[in-house]
């Protein structure tokens, strides 16, 4: 079950900076609504972590959560934000989640 909430936790890190990313875009009361939008996730995504914590090694949890949202982050960033798409960064997210589900397994 605190996988499941690690997993949670990571996404609401890609939602936090995914909103950090639409208040530079935008002005008057849409930057106050991402505002909040990113306080909430950075919330839930903080409890959830220590949540998950509680019983996940924090050596393991923190890196897991810091890939999802990495991962997350970029794909919003991609399909989203219009932000390029190159080999490099393909490649080097590929070795992102490769190295996330390895440190799961081990």
């Amino acid at each position: 079950m605190n996988w499941i909430i690690l997993i949670i936790a990571g996404l609401f890190e890609a939602g936090f900076a995914f909103c950090l990313g639409k208040m530079k875009m935008v002005t008057g009361i849409e930057y106050y609504l991402w505002g909040a939008g990113f306080l909430i996730s950075l919330t839930l995504s903080m409890l959830l972590l220590a949540k998950a914590v509680q019983t996940l090694p924090i050596g393991t949890a923190y890196p897991v959560w810091t890939g999802i949202g990495a991962v997350g982050t970029v794909l919003l960033g991609i399909f989203f934000l219009h932000e390029p798409v190159s080999f490099a960064r393909l490649f080097f997210i590929t070795t992102l989640i490769i190295s996330v589900i390895g440190l799961k397994m081990v």
